[in-house]
This record gives C-alpha cells, structure tokens and sequence, in this order.
C-alpha cells in the first residue's frame, strides 16, 4: 500500500520564539517567516509542496484533492466550526484539571493544527483548482461546473459565519485574553492558549482567503447568497474583506486600549501596544496587506484607514457605525492612546515581508493625523496638561526619526511655544526633577542644547527634559534632516517664522524663563545651521532690551548665554573677537563698579553674581579649547585688575582657581604648539603654528598684566593665606619658565629667578605659603636646568633654606598662651602638615640632599613622614659629613653650605620668643636649635659660624630677661629650656673644645649658662625625683671618657662652687641640702671621680661637715666624702689621690684650731674609708695640733690631744707610734 507524504505544518501564530529564527523577531512558524505574506503579495502558491497527491486527509477523513470544496464546502467548514468548539470545551474542562497538562497540551495542539491546516487547503484550492465562471452555453453546464460557480459566493458566506461563530476578540472572556501573559519560553500551554491564537489564526487566513478569491477573480463581484438575502443588501467579497479588516484593527485597537491603561506617560515608548509578537505580527501582516492592495487597486491604505478608526475614536461622533465597534471602549485619553499607537505602529513599518527589521527602509508617513493630532495637544480648549504634552511630543520626536515630515507641523508649535516662552513648562508631582531650572554654566546651557540636537536621545527624556525642550529636539532633527538634504528653502522659511515672533515688545515681556528658552532656540539653530548670522540676530534683539528693566539675574543668564555661544564658536572653530569684545566691556564696566562699591555689602553682591558668570563662562571657554588661537586673550581684560583689590574670602578663592585653570590650560595647549603638530595630524589646527603662538603670547601678556600686581601685593601679608595663592604664584613661575619674554620689565632678565626670589626665598613671606609653592617646583626637572645655568644661585640650598623656615614656624601663626594640646600637629591643622610632610619628600630627593645622607650613612627613609625628625634627621647628617671631611678646602666649602642652609635662622624663631609662645614652638625651636649646636658643634667652633653660635646663645640661652630678676623667663619658654639643655651643654661643652680664637669667651658664656639654669631647675628639697629630672644631668653624665665631657664637668664643678656652695660667715647657702644631692647623683650616675671633683667640690663637702648640722645635709656630705675617698682608693695613686691627699691637709691646717673635734670626727670616718690616707696626714695632724696649742699659749691641749689620739688608735703601727711620741713630748 502506497504512503502519502505528510503535508507540512502550516504558518501559525506562536509565542514561543525558538532559538533557529535567523535573528527574526518571529517565530520560525510565524507567516512572515515561513514566507507566508510574501508568496501571498507575489500571487505564488500558498504552499508548493503540499496537497500534491489526489486525496487529502482533512478532519481525519480523506477527501478527493482537486473536489472536495467544490462538493463538500458547507460540510467542511461546519467540521471547522465543530472543532473549534470541541477545543472551547477542552479550554472550558481545563480549566478545574492541572493533572493532565501535557495531554491537554497535545489535543488542544492537534486541533488547532487541523483547523488551520483546513484553511491553508483553502488557500491552496483556491489558488490552483477554482476557475473563473465561465459563460453559460445554452444553459448547459456540467453539474460539477455548476456548484463550482456557486463555490465563490458560498466561501464569502462561510468565511462571513466564521467570522460571526468565533465573535470579536475584544469581546472574549477573560479566562482566554489572560493567555496571553503566559511567558513564550514555556514549553506546555493550556488550551486557552492555543484557543486563543487560533482565533488570530482564522482572523488573518479568512482575510488570505478572501485576497487570494479576489486576486483569482479579478473584476468580479463575488456576492453573497445567503448574508446577502438576509440582509437585502449587496454583500460581496469586498466588503467582507473590508469589514473583517476594520473589525479585526478595532479588536486590536481595543487591546492596545486596555494595555495603554496601564502604560504611564513617562513609559510610552518602552511599553508597546500589542501583548504578545502574535498581536505584533497581526499588525506587520495588516500593514503590509492593506499596503499593497492599496498600491494595486484598492485606495484605501493601512494609515487611512487607522485615521478613520483614531478619529471615530476622538470625535464619538453620533454618524459612528455600529461596525466599527467602538461603543463599548472605555478610552479615558483617546488623544495620548492615538499618539501611542501611531509611534509604534509607525515603527513596524521598518519590518519587511519575511519579519526582518530594515531600519534605513523608506517608511509610509502619516503626517495628516499627525498635524490634527498636533493642534488637539496644543488647543488650549482640550486642556492637555504638561504630564501629557510630554508624551505628546516625545512620541513625534520619535516619528520623526521615521518620516520626513514638513515645515507646517512644527510651525504649529512654535506657533504655541512662542505665546508660552515665559512658561516653566513643569509637571508638579514629578519633584525636583521636572522643575525648569535656568542652567547654572554655559558649558551646561550648551550641552543641554548638544542633547536636543543629538541622533539619540535620552531614555529618560520625560523626566528630563520639559515639553518646550521635546519640541527643540523635533526642530533640531527637521533642519538636520533639511540641511541634509540640501533643502535651504525649509530653512529659510522657518528661520523667518521663528525671529518674526521675536519684536521689541516681545522680548522686554521675556523673564528670566522666558530668555533661558530664547537661548535654548537660538543655540539649537545656532548648532545646526548658520551660527554667525543667528548670533547677529540674538545680539540685535538683546540690544533693544532697556539696562534698567533688566534684573541681576537675567543680565547673568544673558552673558551665560554669549558664553554659550562663545563656546560653540571655538566648537565650530570660529572666531571670537566680536562677541568677546562686548562681553569684555560689560565685564570691565562691572568690574569698575564692583571696586567702587566694595564696602556696600549689598551692591557688591549684587555685581559679583554678574562677575562670578563671566569667570565661570571664561573658564569653561578655556576649558574646552584645544587650542588657543580664536581671539581668547579679549576675555582677559583689565577688569579683573580692577575687581581683584575688592574681593574677600571666597570672591578671592574663585578668582584665583580660575586663574590656575587659565595659566594650566595655557602652558599645556602652548606646550604642543611648541612641539609642533604630530606626525600624522594634519588637521586645520596643524596648519596655524605661528598664528597660535601668536595668540599664546598675547594670553599670557594679559594674565601678566592684569593677575600678577595683585599676587605680588599679596605676598607679604601677615594676614593666612589662601592655598590658591601659591598655587597661583607657582603657576605663574611656571608660565615664567615657558615664556620668560611676556614677563612684565621688573621680572626681567631673569623673570624665573625673580619669582623663586619673590615667593620662595624671601624670609618675609609667610611660611605657609613658602611650603606650598615650592612643593609644586621643587621636582621640576625644567626648573632645575634652568637653574643649572645660572650662575651663582644655590638653587637647591635656597629651597633646603626655605624647608628650615617652614619646619621653624610651623606653629607660628598659633596663639601664645592657649591651653595646653596634647598633639601639636592638631595645632598646626592638618592640611598644613600633610604639606609639610609632602615638602619634606620632595627636598629629600634633591640632589644635595641625598648626597648628604650617602655621606652620612644614614637611611632617610625612615623619617619623610615627620617633618620635624627629618629635618633634625637631616641636622645630624650634615654635621657628620661635615666631620668625615679630611682636607681645609672640603671642610670650609661644607661650613658654607650648611650657613647656606640655615640662613637667618635667629630671624626664623624670634616671632616665638617675641610672642612668648606658643608652648609647641618653643618646644620645637629650643629643640631643633639645640641638635644644631651639639650635631653642628665642628662646624660652629669655626670661626665662620661663629657669630651665628653666639647669637644663638644671646638669644636662646641667655636673653636679657635671664639677667633680670624681677621678671624672669616665662613658663613655657622654660620648659622648652628645660627639654633641650643637655643638646646646648654638650654642643657647647665641645666648641670650647675645640675653638682657637674665643675659647675665654665660650668659656664665660658655659659658665654663664650653667650657673643661670643650675638654679632654676634646682628643686628646693633633694628628692629623688626632682633631682633626677634636672635637665643637666644627661648632659654631665652622656660620657666620662670625653675631653668635652670633662671640660663640661670642670666648668660645672666651677660655677657650682663658686655660686651655690659659697658660705656666708658660717651661714650655709640656700638649698644646700639639694646642691649636695645633685653632686652626689652625678658621682653614682658617672661612677667616676676627676680632679676637678676633688679640687672644687670636696672642700666645700668638707665645710658643710664642719658647720652644718642639719641631717641631710650631714647625710649628703658624708656620701660626697666617702664616694670621692673611695673612687680615688679604687684608681690607687695618679693626680686624684695626690689632689685629694692636698685637700685634707688643707683642710686640716684651716680648721683644726677651732673645730678640731669636727675634724677629728670626719677625719675617723676617712680613716674607716682609707687608711693609708691618714696615716699620710698624721705629720700635718700633729703640726696643726701644736701651731694651735701654740697659738692659745696656753701649754698643752688635753682634750685636743686625747680626741686626737683617739683618731691615732683606727691607724695602726703608725697611730700608735704617733701616740707614743706625744706621750713621751708629755713626759
């Protein structure tokens, strides 16, 4: 038995968009990308392939090919009409049974299939077996011939009841429409689902149907029998094509009603008007169909006829047909829904005939209902609010990227935007967003314009941007498409319509909204067509407006709008004299009243709005210049001399960061004309070298001219300083270094040292500003070469100069006397010593520096963060190159360059010592001069540092007030004294060392400082804790084996003797007790006796055991006496013992006579102590004892002799014997 072949799966409307559709957006099953619609448009057969065998299984039974509609076409299309409400009732039993999904799925799939397999046989019967009527011949016809004619009109009558079974879509139940929102990736659908596109299914093939019957039978009217006796009226083929079509577009105009009801106005164009692609195919397959029957003979297009429907549906007219089926819609905005729906409508015509998107397809316009829908959103009569108007417009926006459309649609319009100009245009409930505010810059103004007349706008342009804007954007796109296209006249035309608005009276009736939308017109026109004439004519109208009707505020947004338009002139590369001209002497007559005015608060605000625009505009105009050759050097005019003097604060902060942003912009830009044009680059810039030097040249004249006076005046005001000010002044160096020639005559010859001298090395300029400004050159590898070739200029030892100044007085402009801080950087600010620290790394990778530090053998790395340690870091590195120096010449040249270092360095910390404080300050000068002295002390005993060492004492150490005992030093300044005094002692204590020439005179002044602080740190009772904080201590007890040290221990032994150690009569000196607690606490830190402890100290120790009575001073004494008694036993023999033997018979000798009990007793306990020390003095004992026996003349003294044998009783064989002698005397 012989298989028939399977006819293939018909076109179908499908959802489920599968992975293979070639980058269609339809289905691979859709009827336009099975090519469907094309063979239909074409007259090709429907489908080619198929019904080719001689029966056909239609509904499960088969049936004869060639016959069966002819014969059997009431019966076919009622097994239609059964399956499709089998597969209502499947949706209907479906609807309780989720169990059997995928058995539902398939049954309802199947029946689908067979339903539209049966009408795609039609198409094909149709297509190949009906023949046209033929004329009758006597009346005889075959029978076959005879129901073949009546098959036409009885297709007309079955196409017309199915029609009517299956009823409007929009009329549905919710149950099916609701299938629509299933999501096209599933993978089973419910019944509903496939009843529902079936439906859409026999919509579209009945109107197939009815082109293909028509197409067949062309010039016949094929009537219908049956509708058409019924009705008694002429119903043809025709018209049912006609009324199914108006009824289908109506269904799914009333699906896009619903849908739109959702939509909001700001989402329009994001949200389409079809549910699902199924109901967007419908919707390319009407367009295309209506289209092309339009073309052949119908004259009815697919846009008249939704014109026709759109108008039904804003008139409701009472002539509206029953047909058209639009009574029972419920449209609340009918004019924003035609809106919608034409712009996406209008977007499917880039769809060709197989579904594939052609976006540069030449597209049917609808430009009637577009201009009626025009003059609805604008009649005021209508009441379209701003909310709506927007959507309005933003979807002609959008058509007009579609169609050309002409010059009357927008002339409308403007024709309602220029009665409107002073309107905000501003939707209430939308905030912030949708408030119309005047833009703040012109480089805003324009850019906004620049968005308006771009070829993709913003997707959230509702928000954004106003209606008035929209309609800018649909101007600038017209005249772009216009001057494409070579259509001057269009321009013309509409140049002509817009200025003709603009009279005398009209522009004085502008407000400050009303001028921000004249600019925003004018600048659009400006950007896109002849920018020099619209300027011409925006200068002629602005001049008719009266100054004094003129507010602040609009005279500001007038000039930011000549900036505006500046800025599209260097955009477009033109020019800018003229108009830089105009805006420079209003800036100048400004400018002038702004100085005379600058005490009245009011009026100087006033005028500084108007200036701080055209800073602000001339900034942007430099900003966004590539090059500098378009006349910009007119902006910079002697105004700003003028307003400078008057400005405070913040005026001055603006003035200045505009002026840095100038001189930058200006250095670059003429640092690649210098360079020349690149390789490659032959643009119109690269062609006019000269020319823009030229120009550059005569910028930087100007900035010199008008800027620098002023900087200069302001570089020694004691007043803080703004950080713009040095960047400012470093700027300038900068440009001084680029073009020394346009530096003004007391710059010159050498404009850049001059500027180093003015704002670097000048003691008198506040350090603050010192810091920042060579911060910004000391790594500039021009500077520095050209330095290198200027004689006589220590460049590099200048900026370490300026670098110990900065460190100096780094809380110099802090308030003396404020309460005590925990951290001195806090007092300093932060800013200030991140600036410091950022100097203090950039002076270490000076050259000079580092060769310092390689000398030195000290890693430098570790101390860049702290300001103050580096540089005393830095102190210690040069003292120790300095003493690793071998030859005079190397050692002189360094002394040198470490004066050349410093500088006036007592100049540097006199404000504090002046000022009395701050306490930080003078905590950090007594400090860092103090490493100085002791690191730097080879240095300063040479008799070119000299005087510097001297001052340095007069100033630190020993001011005048130090002499002054009624007044005293002050607290703060003599706890820095007290932090740092072991630094000076030692360093001192060195340079008397090793000085030549003014060793007396170091001398006078160690002993001067010594005996000035010895007793002012002195605590007045020796206890352990005050005496161990006595600044001295560190100092005397640092080394023993040093001569310095020695030297300092003489010297201090000396003045103490001489000063605290001294009795009146017998009357011990003040603060004995702490005196001796002092000496003693050195002789246990040293553990160590020299002579001068001996010679200087031990005679006084020796007197206080005489005279003084009290405990601790006894106490004291007596550990004095037996450390230095046993430090010399212990170094057994030399100077000391010798030294020490000489002290006790001088001691002996001098108070024996009348304190020989004392004596005796003190000479017991040496004799405990040392022995061999007393035994030495027996001679001197026994001479005194009889030189004091002979001075009494009284004979023998009993009680002297008996103490004293008792001392000779501790001494051994030579006690004894020494006994025996006076015994034998007595005898």
């Amino acid at each position: 038995m012989e298989v028939e072949m399977e006819n293939s799966r018909p076109p179908c409307f499908s959802c489920a968009l599968d992975s293979q559709n070639g980058g269609r957006h339809f289905s691979g099953e859709s009827y336009l990308a099975t090519g469907s619609l094309k063979r239909l448009l074409l007259r090709l057969d429907p489908s080619p392939t198929d019904y080719e065998d001689d029966t056909v299984e239609i509904f499960g039974f088969q049936w004869v090919t060639e016959t069966a509609l002819v014969e059997s076409c009431r019966l076919l299309f009622g097994l239609l009409r059964q399956k499709i409400h089998k597969l209502e009732n499947l949706v209907q039993m479906s609807s309780s049974d989720f169990s059997h999904a995928a058995n539902l799925h398939s049954e309802a799939d199947n029946l689908r299939h067979q339903c539209t397999e049966f009408l795609q046989y039609v198409k094909v019967f149709i297509f190949r077996f009906l023949e046209p009527p033929k004329a009758e011949d006597d009346g005889l016809l075959h029978p076959y011939e005879e129901l073949e004619a009546q098959l036409p009109s009885m297709l007309v009558d079955e196409l017309h009841a199915l029609t009517l079974h299956i009823g409007h879509l929009h009329e549905l139940h919710c149950s099916i429409l609701g299938a629509f929102t299933i999501q096209p990736p599933a993978k089973l659908f419910p019944p509903s689902w496939h009843l529902l596109h079936l439906y859409l299914d026999i919509h579209w093939l009945v109107l197939e149907i009815l082109h293909i019957l028509g197409e067949k039978m062309p010039g016949q009217i094929v009537y219908a029998h049956q509708f058409g006796n019924q009705t008694e009226g002429s119903f043809t083929s025709t018209s049912l094509f006609d009324a199914h079509c108006v009824n289908l577009i109506c269904d799914l105009i009333s699906m896009s009603i619903n849908k739109h009801t959702k939509v909001r106005p700001s989402e329009a164009l994001t949200n389409h008007h079809y549910p699902c692609t199924c109901i967007k195919e419908l919707w390319v397959l009407l367009i295309q169909l209506l289209d092309h029957r339009n073309k052949v003979s119908h004259p009815e297009t697919f846009w008249s006829l939704m014109n026709k429907l759109l108008n039904n549906l804003l008139e409701r007219s009472s002539s509206t047909e029953g047909r058209l089926g639009f009574e029972s819609l419920q449209c609340k905005d009918p004019l924003s829904f035609s809106w919608w729906i034409i712009t996406h409508l209008a977007s499917l015509y880039q769809f060709d005939r197989n579904g594939y998107l052609e976006e540069k397809k030449q597209v049917e316009s609808n430009e009637v209902m577009v201009e009626k829908l025009v003059k609805r959103s604008i009649d005021t009569q209508t009441g379209v609010l701003e909310e709506q108007l927007r959507m309005h417009l933003q979807c002609f926006l959008n058509l007009c990227s579609f169609w050309n459309l002409n010059l009357s649609t927008v002339t409308i319009l403007w024709e309602y935007y220029s009665k409107n100009l002073n309107s905000s245009f501003t939707i209430p409930w939308l905030g912030l967003k949708g408030l119309a505010n005047v833009n703040k810059t012109p480089l805003s103004m324009l850019e906004l314009v620049k968005s308006c007349c771009g070829d993709q706008q913003c997707p959230d342009l509702y928000k954004s941007s106003n209606s008035y804007l929209i309609f800018l954007c649909i101007l600038a796109k017209i005249l772009k498409k216009a001057m494409e296209t070579s259509e001057m006249h269009f321009w013309k035309q509409m140049k002509g319509r817009i200025y003709s608005k603009f009279h005398q009276k009209r522009m004085q009736e502008l407000t400050e909204v009303g001028l921000q939308n004249f600019f925003n017109l004018s600048l659009v026109l400006a950007t896109i067509a002849g920018t020099e004439d619209i300027v011409g004519r925006v200068l002629s109208l602005l001049s008719v407006l009266r100054p004094s009707s003129i507010s602040t505020s609009q005279k500001a947004l007038i000039w930011r709008g000549y900036f505006a338009f500046l800025l599209l002139y260097i955009e477009k590369n033109l020019d800018i004299h003229v108009l830089a001209e105009k805006l420079s002497n209003a800036f100048c007559e400004t400018a002038r009243e702004f100085l005379v005015n600058k005490n009245d608060y009011t009026q100087k605000q006033n005028l500084w709005i108007l200036l701080s625009t055209y800073i602000d505009g001339v900034q942007e105009v430099f900003e966004t210049s590539s090059c500098i050759h378009l006349s910009q050097e007119k902006l910079l005019n002697d105004g700003f001399s003028m307003m400078l003097p008057a400005c405070r604060g913040a005026e001055l902060n603006t003035v200045l960061n505009f002026l840095q942003v100038v001189l930058a912009r200006l250095g670059s830009v003429h640092k690649c004309a210098s360079q020349g044009p690149q390789r490659g680059n032959m643009g119109p810039n690269a062609q006019l070298p000269l020319v823009a030097k030229e120009h550059h040249l005569a910028v930087a004249s100007a900035l010199w001219r008008n800027f620098f006076p002023y900087l200069k005046s302001q570089r020694m005001s004691q007043t803080p300083h703004s950080p713009q000010l040095a960047d400012t002044a470093a700027a300038f160096t900068l440009l001084a270094l680029d073009m020394p020639s346009t530096a003004p005559p007391d710059l010159q010859p050498q404009p850049v040292l001059s500027m180093m001298q003015l704002f670097g090395w000048d003691d008198m300029v506040w350090h603050q500003l010192v810091s920042r400004y060579l911060s910004h050159l000391i790594q500039n590898s021009s500077l520095s070469e050209a330095f290198s070739g200027v004689s006589h200029t220590p460049y590099e030892a200048l900026i370490v100069r300026s670098w110990f100044r900065c460190i100096l007085q780094m809380f110099i402009d802090q308030p003396s006397g404020a309460l005590a801080r925990t951290d001195g950087e806090q007092t300093v600010g932060k800013v200030y010593m991140e600036q410091l620290t950022e100097m203090t790394r950039l002076v270490f990778k000076l050259s000079e520096v580092e060769n310092v530090f390689s000398k030195a053998h000290i890693d430098e790395s570790f101390v860049r963060q702290d300001p103050k340690n580096a540089l005393v870091q830095f102190i210690k590195a040069v003292g120790k190159t300095y003493g690793s120096l071998q030859t005079l010449p190397e050692k002189s040249a360094m002394v040198t360059k470490a004066l050349e270092y410093l500088g006036d360095v007592i100049t540097y910390v006199k404000p504090y010592l002046k000022k009395k404080g701050p306490a930080e300050g003078l905590q950090l000068i007594y400090w860092i001069m103090g490493c100085l002295v002791k690191s730097w002390a080879l240095i300063l005993a040479t008799s070119k540092a000299q005087p510097l060492l001297f001052r340095i004492i007069d100033c630190l150490l020993l001011p005048h007030a130090v002499f002054q005992q009624d007044k005293g030093l002050p607290t703060d300044m003599l706890s820095a004294i007290q932090e740092s005094l072991p630094l000076y002692l030692q360093g001192l204590s060195f340079i008397c060392c090793q000085s030549q020439t003014q060793g007396a005179y170091l001398n006078q002044q160690l002993g001067s400082i010594i005996q000035q602080y010895f007793g002012r740190f002195l605590p007045p009772s020796p206890s352990a804790s005050g005496i161990g904080q006595h600044p001295m201590l560190p100092a005397l007890c640092h080394s023993t084996n040093t001569p310095q040290t020695l030297h300092l221990r003489k010297t201090t032994a000396h003045t103490i003797n001489e000063n605290y150690l001294q009795f009146k009569g017998n009357a011990p000196p003040p603060r004995l007790a702490s005196v001796l607690a002092f000496i003693l606490e050195v002789l246990l830190r040293t553990k160590n006796i020299e002579v001068c402890d001996i010679e200087l100290l031990l005679p006084a120790v020796l007197k206080c055991l005489v005279f003084v009575n009290e405990p601790q001073v006894k106490k004291l004494s007596t550990e004095i006496l037996q450390y230095i008694v046993e430090g010399c036993q212990m170094r057994s023999g030399g100077e000391p013992a010798t030294q020490l033997t000489s002290v006790f018979r001088q001691f002996i000798q001098d108070y024996t006579t009348v304190y020989d009990h004392q004596v005796f007793s003190i000479l017991e306990t040496v004799a405990i102590l040392d022995q061999m020390l007393v035994i030495s003095l027996i001679p001197t004992i026994t001479e005194s004892l009889k030189d004091s026996e002979h001075k009494q003349g009284l004979g023998r003294n009993t009680a002297q002799r008996e103490a004293y044998k008792r001392l000779l009783s501790h001494l051994t064989a030579a006690g004894q014997n020494e006994i025996l002698k006076l015994e034998n005397e007595t005898s």
